[in-house]
């Protein structure tokens, strides 16, 4: 598996037929490690809980994840952009089959809170893997499939995802309760086993367009992908709008089990029902998403679901003020996260369909990694803001209308700015 440069390589037309093929092979590998990978979560943070009796014991891959993403976002940006996207996903891979193989034989030999010490250094590289996978498919997608196909293939991988969501919490629950943590190591080295050998049967078909240039540094070589974001100010608003969507989805995340258990004492009933509704909403979102044609209503399907946002926080936050019972909570609650999970679908979808789109292959991977980088990076800051309020005993329910109004209001206030760049922005749309 030699890593040569992109530049070498020769582009071919990628049929319908088989771009059809391509969608299915990925939408089934990214079903199966999605779904292993959530249940593998659940089951590492149960496990943990069992073992340290730490409050962040479901929370350590979210403070790692981030700090592995500011520290590789060079390279990462980098080397998708400069080697062969299927020998990258092949590494990757292989690099977080073997870690795995080895945390299995290792996990058992520590008790107590030596478990981090395992589980800490097998997440960095979990994380480190991840990372390189996800921009090289995001910068892969013109090699996968033909340009009719592309809103298609990220439609049903989004929808795959959520669909694992839905069923891995139940599943890695249940599975937990039975057999135990040692489970769920076995079943993700099966699951990325099956994603490898996924990976090898999918044909790549690589474009002499993309990058060839042999700059003096990594960082230099970085700047390059930012001199062309500061070209196209479109996507510096949507980098900017994703930071600030991602800060304040923290405090559903942080706040949801909070305001229910903590503050409203409804148990652990509706907390479920409302995580399980967004999961549902945004596989609900991608099924829309593939019904759209994906040339037309682009300036809608960004503007009406940044604006939508706001206007469901602000209902979520009323919800919790309206003294409703379990019952009228769980499910006028689940109704409005499903809601916000459709929004979030399209507002994602769109999105990503453009910039796979319109942005040159050959920077793709530094456009890509930046935008990932910038959403995940704001995570711990966002947590430890609202963890702040939330320990301050300051009313949910007010800290979620709050978020919805600066949400509308900041949307509202940079709505003809970004329907001014939206404009100069589709020159670059064939």
């Amino acid at each position: 598996m030699t890593m040569q440069k992109n530049s070498e390589l020769q582009a071919i037309p990628i049929s319908d037929l088989e771009s059809n093929w391509q969608i299915l092979k990925d939408v089934s590998s990214n079903f199966i490690g999605s779904l292993s990978s959530n249940m593998f979560t659940y089951g590492l943070g149960l496990m943990l809980l069992d073992q340290t009796g730490l409050a962040i014991s479901f929370g350590i891959d979210m403070v790692i994840a981030p700090i592995v993403g500011l520290l590789f976002l060079i390279p990462v940006g980098n080397l998708t952009d400069h080697y062969p996207h299927k020998a990258i996903l092949s590494y990757s891979i292989f690099i977080r089959l073997f870690a795995l193989i080895i945390f299995a034989c290792f996990i058992d030999y520590f008790h107590g809170l030596s478990k981090l010490v395992p589980v800490i250094i097998f997440l960095i590289i979990n994380a480190i893997s991840i990372n390189f996978s996800n921009t090289s498919y995001s910068a892969a997608i013109h090699e996968l499939v033909n340009g009719k196909k592309i809103q298609k293939l990220s439609s049903l991988t989004q929808g795959s995802v959520s669909l694992s969501q839905i069923l891995a919490a139940a599943v890695g629950i249940a599975l937990y309760s039975i057999v135990g943590f040692d489970i769920f190591i076995y079943l993700e080295i099966l699951a990325t086993l099956l994603t490898f050998l996924i990976l090898q049967t999918m044909h790549f078909h690589y474009g002499s367009s993309l990058d060839s240039s042999n700059r003096e540094t990594s960082l230099s070589d970085f700047k390059f992908g930012l001199n062309y974001i500061n070209q196209r100010k479109l996507i510096k608003y949507i980098i900017t709008m994703a930071v600030l969507i991602n800060f304040i989805f923290t405090a559903l995340n942080l706040g949801i089990p909070f305001v229910i258990k903590t503050q409203l004492h409804l148990g652990n009933g509706p907390v479920g029902y409302l995580q399980s509704g967004i999961a549902v909403g945004t596989l609900g979102g991608s099924i829309l998403m593939l019904l759209l044609p994906d040339q037309k209503w682009f300036t809608q399907k960004l503007l009406l679901p940044l604006l939508s946002l706001g206007v469901e926080f602000i209902l979520l936050g009323s919800i919790f003020l309206g003294g409703l019972d379990l019952w009228q909570l769980s499910i006028v609650g689940t109704m409005i996260m499903a809601l916000t999970g459709l929004t979030l679908s399209i507002l994602n979808i769109t999105v990503q369909v453009r910039l796979q789109k319109t942005v040159p292959s050959r920077i793709l991977g530094r456009v890509m990694a930046l935008l990932t980088t910038a959403n995940t990076s704001v995570m711990p800051l966002g947590t430890l803001f609202y963890t702040f309020f939330f320990q301050k005993k300051f009313n949910g329910g007010y800290i979620f209308i709050v978020n919805g109004i600066i949400m509308f209001i900041y949307t509202a206030v940079l709505f003809p700015v970004l329907l001014k760049n939206i404009k100069l922005d589709n020159k670059y749309v064939e």
